[in-house]
């Protein structure tokens, strides 16, 4: 075992400058990623910052109707929230589609959306891997790879992001508030915090070195709208999706939209927010041949290997029957 220091933060300032953005500080809240990778010897890091005691655990309503979630809230606490389910139920189903009850019950939502990618070569140091070895490679690209990227992946790297909720969280334009040593402050579109990995897949976020995630705000101007989530993986429960779909939908009196917002995931290293597909729907009817066309539009940018060509598909149908679902014509 690597030795290590450990700090129990009392304050969001005694976490930040306890970490001060040094390589070899992590923030610790759930474990439920991170101790797995210490045990792997993928994570090495010699201070801990435990901000698991934060008074970041709560859900706040906010003065217009949307919700400030704390960081440190748990899962199965999210998920079952009230204010939750009825304005945000996107955001609940996701959470229940995700790991298991126990870990539920311990993982936080800033953990959730921090964890790293569960590509096998990743935690397997016999094998290389350009994430946690920059410079060794990409294992997957001519190994493993039918649950890889098909979108938005470059040479270096093909892995996917695991987080179900930070789907839904892109689809209801949450924004992600981080905090930084010596006091700043600021927030980050959920849909933008993620990178994609170019020339860098070590590198899995925007977060600066140092910054905490404390919370995450939905707005009012999603809070009741009607959104949905749905995941497709290999068995019923606790498995990482091979494509899952959030999305936002509202319809004006003539039935047109006036509002969509899609995310995928399991497509991407990032939840992949479907602009394109949504810039077609605006102020059209959501019918099957529209929602149809736009999907195939949004998927023509598509690079799938040799293992994983059937998620386009996938995807294609997946995002076609939520917006179906929202649009009251189920398939």
């Amino acid at each position: 075992m690597k030795p290590f220091a450990y700090v129990r933060a009392r304050t969001v300032e005694e976490a930040t400058s306890a970490h001060g953005g040094r390589a070899g500080a992590r923030y610790l809240a759930g474990g439920t990623n991170l101790v797995d990778l210490m045990k792997l010897g993928v994570e090495q890091p010699d201070l801990l910052v435990d901000v698991g005691r934060l008074p970041l655990d709560d859900v706040q309503e906010t003065g217009d109707g949307g919700l400030r979630i704390g960081a440190a809230v748990r899962g199965s606490d999210l998920a079952a929230h009230p204010l939750v389910r009825a304005r945000f139920p996107a955001v609940s189903r996701s959470l229940l589609a995700g790991a298991s009850g126990q870990l539920r019950n311990t993982a936080t939502l800033g953990g959730n959306l921090l964890q790293r990618t569960r590509c096998p070569y990743f935690p397997d140091l016999s094998k290389p891997c350009n994430k946690r070895s920059p410079g060794s490679g990409c294992g997957a690209r001519d190994g493993v790879h039918r649950d890889h990227a098909v979108l938005g992946h470059s040479a270096h790297c093909i892995a996917t992001h695991p987080s179900d909720v930070a789907v839904a969280l892109a689809a209801c334009d949450a924004d992600v508030e981080l905090r930084g040593p010596g006091g700043t402050a600021r927030s980050v579109p959920a849909a933008d915090l993620h990178r994609l990995p170019g020339d860098h897949p070590e590198r899995d976020t925007v977060i600066e070195p140092g910054e905490l995630v404390t919370g995450v705000l939905l707005p009012a101007a999603v809070a009741g709208r009607a959104s949905a989530f749905r995941k497709v993986r290999d068995r019923a429960s606790y498995a990482f999706a091979l494509a899952s779909a959030a999305a936002v939908l509202d319809l004006d009196e003539h039935g047109t939209v006036r509002h969509v917002a899609l995310a995928f995931g399991g497509l991407a290293h990032q939840p992949w927010r479907a602009r394109r597909a949504e810039a077609a729907l605006l102020g059209a009817a959501p019918t099957a041949d529209a929602v149809d066309r736009a999907l195939a539009e949004e998927l023509a940018a598509a690079e799938p290997l040799r293992d994983n060509a059937y998620k386009p598909a996938l995807a294609r149908r997946l995002g076609a029957a939520v917006l179906a679902d929202l649009a009251g014509h189920r398939p």
